[in-house]
């Protein structure tokens, strides 16, 4: 059916739901009605994530209702057993969160599925957190995560507190894919579903306990305990989740000279202070930088709305406030937690730490300092508690630390997910610890670099978006590997990891392995001195990312060759 007939099909239905048929009826762009009506929204390995409004491939009561009977008739499918333990929904603040959480709870309960909902909105690792506590099979998120406003989206977590390994997620996707008319999923009544006790309405029931398990993130604790009152943060939730448990965890452990960004603290699905809820940019952060600037704050920090991400800005020694990446933050926690943990004797000879493909192996020369094990695993961190599950079944590894370069951040394996309660908590004892020590954290990260080598990293996004902007990304990607550069930016290309064909190529030396990972949709290029960058489309947004990693004996020439190898990349990909 093409699109122009699933429109039709659309506005034919008595049963659509008011304000979406209103939207359609005034819907005149035709280019707008074809992305809305091209393909049914995509269900990936952890869920979906698009544009609200009526359509197929748009965000909507409808479009839920399928994912969940997908989800329900999976979790059918595994017996009664599971059917009783249920599933656990959280929300965050954006427009109609709370309405798909309990669409989603009505779907279950149609198939005699027990839920758990949040009664107000929740950070999405605490819903991770949940699944465990409370033993459910599987648990749902609804969140667009830092997308802008327009976007909201719905993540699925298996029964380990992971978002769903791609076998399970396969087998919801082929369930949805079985439903010819997404006006046929049937819905219990919400009233007679929490009268019957099977939507149990949730609280401080996992609250307490998640707090509890954070405050075990501290290493040093002493140190918070006694001098954490001294060192002054600024806070800002960007109108999202972060506000209520970050503060609450941050005062329990000892940093209570904590000043809130106010009119950040306020639920907004518009994220009206912000033109992007994005702790990863400058931008973001205006408003709490103003904030440090008034008050001489040590460290600013912010989470995005659904809480899993966590942005840093630290005083410079000129007094001027910088943002951290993500890199750098992974980087600052991991060398304070493996030094830590070896002056006090608890570092074990199994222990290792996790972190993406695309994130900068200045992590892996720190672990390799510690004498401590890295391994890489795909982008996404159902990968990482993949891993951490393989460890507690085999016994092989003990798990130290997780992150990744877009500002996600696993200290502790309670939950299964990036945890920027958890991250906050860890950047802030680190800040403590350099300030008891005269410096400050950017001083302190100046001499990580100065002792492991320079590291530059970087990230271009393309947004290209719709049905042609797909086909520009899929086209991108196939130019690429059709007529792979020998050079880049003058710099010789001698090793290509193409993670969609499982292939390991050592130009130099003319052989070629096996990458014992999922298939991904990825090219990773590196160079003579082990720099590297890679192109991946990504999953969530209508965007290809360019992600780069150069080392170099000094700062400048780490950013000269950066800018050299980028602006090769840029022209390559533009051509």
């Amino acid at each position: 059916m093409g699109w122009k007939e699933e429109y039709k099909k659309w506005m034919a239905n008595d049963a659509l739901e008011g304000s979406l048929k209103e939207a359609l009826h005034a819907e005149k762009d035709e280019k707008t009605l074809e992305d809305s009506f091209y393909r049914n929204m995509e269900f990936g390995t952890a869920g979906m994530r698009g544009v609200l409004g009526a359509g197929t491939n748009r965000m909507n009561i409808y479009t839920i209702r399928k994912a969940s009977e997908g989800l329900a008739r999976y979790v059918a499918e595994n017996g009664e057993e599971a059917k009783k333990r249920g599933v656990v929904i959280a929300y965050d603040c954006r427009h109609m969160s709370p309405e798909f959480a309990y669409e989603s709870a009505r779907v279950l309960g149609h198939h005699g599925i027990k839920s758990y909902v949040f009664e107000t909105l929740r950070p999405t690792p605490e819903l991770s957190f949940a699944v465990r506590y409370l033993n459910t099979y599987s648990g749902i998120v609804i969140t667009a995560s830092h997308n802008p406003a327009e976007y909201n989206g719905y993540k699925v977590y298996g029964e380990d507190g992971g978002q769903m390994a791609p076998h399970a997620a396969g087998a919801v996707t082929r369930y949805i894919d079985a439903i010819d008319d997404i006006f046929s999923v049937q819905v219990a009544d919400k009233e007679v579903l929490i009268a019957d006790g099977m939507l149990e309405v949730i609280s401080e029931k996992v609250d307490t306990p998640y707090l509890e398990k954070v405050k075990t993130v501290v290493v040093n604790n002493d140190l918070v305990t006694n001098h954490g009152k001294d060192l002054k943060i600024v806070f800002t939730p960007l109108h999202g989740t972060g506000g209520m448990l970050g503060l609450k965890a941050l005062e329990s452990v000892g940093f209570t000279n904590v000043i809130q960004v106010e009119e950040q603290f306020v639920p907004d699905p518009n994220f009206s202070t912000v033109k992007s809820p994005n702790p990863e940019n400058r931008a973001a952060f205006e408003v709490a930088i103003g904030y440090g600037e008034k008050y001489d704050a040590d460290i600013l920090v912010g989470t995005d709305p659904d809480a899993d991400r966590l942005g840093v800005v630290v005083r410079t020694k000129s007094g001027q406030y910088d943002v951290l990446s993500g890199n750098q933050i992974g980087a600052l926690i991991l060398h304070y937690l493996l030094k830590q943990k070896k002056a006090q004797n608890e570092l074990p000879q199994n222990a290792a730490v996790l972190k993406s493909i695309v994130t900068s192996d200045l992590g892996t020369v720190i672990a390799n300092h510690f004498d401590v094990k890295m391994i890489e695993v795909l982008t996404g961190f159902k990968f990482i508690a993949e891993q951490i599950h393989q460890f507690e079944t085999t016994g092989s590894n003990t798990f130290e630390f997780g992150f990744e370069e877009s500002n996600g951040f696993m200290v502790k394996p309670f939950t299964r997910d990036k945890d920027a309660i958890q991250a906050l908590l860890a950047i802030c004892e680190v800040t403590l610890d350099s300030k008891q020590a005269g410096k400050t954290l950017a001083e302190d990260l100046e001499e990580i670099y100065e002792q492991f080598g320079y590291f530059k990293e970087d990230l271009v996004s393309l947004t290209m978006s719709g049905k042609d902007g797909s086909e520009q990304i899929e086209n991108i990607m196939k130019s690429f590997r059709a007529a792979l550069p020998e050079h880049m930016g003058g710099e010789a290309i001698t090793k290509v990891e193409d993670y969609q064909l499982s292939e390991r190529r050592d130009i130099t030396a003319g052989t070629t392995e096996t990458i014992d990972m999922s298939k991904s949709n990825v090219i990773k290029c590196f160079l003579a001195d082990g720099s590297w960058f890679a192109l991946r489309p990504s999953g969530t947004e209508p965007k290809i990312k360019f992600y780069f990693s150069i080392k170099g004996q000094t700062e400048k020439e780490a950013t000269e060759k950066l800018e050299r190898v980028r602006d090769g990349l840029m022209k390559t990909v533009e051509k």
